[in-house]
């Protein structure tokens, strides 16, 4: 069966089953459960819940290996750090990661004893830091820069001297690459954006083919407390079902805009793994089955980057990516992120293809 029909039907009841197509969300802080508590699947409420399992089961199916829920991406990034590192271990980053994860590493981890190694995405930079490592996390396409590293040689050289890898695919997407398939410990993901989709909840999740570790990381969820609400988690298992139909008309829009976008001699740095001109483009395309919905460009100067998006029609001005809306913003009002005053992250969403394309440009026209 193919793998969008079996991602559609998955964590749904047997459909033989009468009722809902998705029973609703259960709201309970504690379930009854006399006698001794193993007998029971749910006891208390921040152990688990039956819209948590329904979830995890549909995830499972899109990872390929089980998934643990949490309230956000960093929350899951926190269980991977959490349960793998200890004092005096050391952890290969992305020096062009996630800006909170970079920060989360330098500040938190670095001051409880753990030595942080960074090295560039491109090029598998990382590759010559694992020695003497516990830990390499890697983050393809990268964001905001969209740099791309090769997955099968940065993971089997951690796994050849026996590193763990962590994966952090929310760019991507696992409908897009699995990371677990080319051999990494754990796939995570901020399921805020492309993975739920409608730019209204934020969640993340772990996925690991490893028992053990599995284990580990639902232990750190109960003990800390890093739970999900069960609404949340049933609004995303609801989107879940369209996320092959969102993706497919999100790629198709970011490919249109990126050719569209080399065509001009008034844009920069156009970055985007599906364009052949991509100088990642030849590693997306051999772990990649689409490209994902993210592009970015420079228009060198705050002014004509702000001009720009103030001109933007149907495209909304805000953070974040992933979402069935285009949006785009300027990165570096936040700061952190090493791009110029006019680099612009554009999420492409699922807009007729024209009528996003005539709003860039008209756009472009005012800068």
């Amino acid at each position: 069966m193919h793998r969008d029909t079996l991602i559609l039907q998955a964590g749904l009841p047997d459909h033989r089953t009468p009722g809902a197509f998705l029973p609703g969300p259960q709201f309970a802080s504690t379930f009854v459960s006399p006698g001794d508590p193993s007998a029971h699947a749910y006891t208390y409420g921040r152990f688990g819940n039956p819209t948590w399992s329904a979830w995890e089961a549909a995830l499972e199916q899109l990872e390929g290996g089980p998934a643990v829920a949490f309230p956000s991406g960093m929350a899951a990034c926190a269980a991977v750090f959490g349960v793998c590192l200890r004092p005096r271990d050391v952890v290969v980053l992305p020096s062009d990661a996630y800006y909170t994860t970079r920060i989360f590493a330098q500040n938190w981890l670095a001051s409880n004893g753990v030595e942080v190694r960074l090295a560039p995405t491109r090029d598998e930079g990382q590759a010559a830091l694992l020695d003497g490592a516990k830990l390499l996390w890697i983050e393809t396409p990268t964001n905001p820069g969209l740099d791309v590293c090769d997955l099968r040689e940065l993971i089997g050289a951690a796994r050849k001297t026996g590193v763990l890898v962590a994966v952090d695919n929310t760019t991507a997407t696992a409908a897009l690459q699995q990371p677990l398939a080319l051999g990494a410990t754990f796939s995570l993901a901020s399921d805020t954006k492309a993975l739920t989709g409608h730019s209204d909840l934020v969640l993340g999740h772990v996925a690991t083919g490893d028992q053990d570790w599995l284990a580990r990381i639902r232990t750190w969820r109960t003990q800390y407390g890093a739970i999900p609400g069960p609404m949340e988690t049933w609004l995303a298992h609801r989107s879940l079902g369209t996320l092959a139909l969102r993706l497919a008309r999100q790629c198709s829009n970011a490919e249109a805009l990126a050719r569209l976008l080399h065509l001009r001699h008034d844009v920069y740095g156009v970055r985007y793994p599906g364009h052949p001109e991509d100088p990642a483009h030849e590693i997306a395309r051999r772990q990649m089955s689409a490209y994902g919905s993210v592009l970015s460009f420079d228009l060198e100067t705050r002014p004509r980057a702000e001009r720009f998006l103030g001109a933007l029609e149907l495209v909304r001005e805000t953070t974040s990516f992933g979402g069935i809306h285009s949006t785009a913003e300027r990165r570096a009002r936040w700061g952190g992120d090493p791009v110029s005053e006019g680099f612009i992250r554009f999420s492409a969403g699922c807009e007729a293809e024209v009528d996003l394309l005539a709003d860039v440009e008209q756009a472009l026209g005012k800068v």
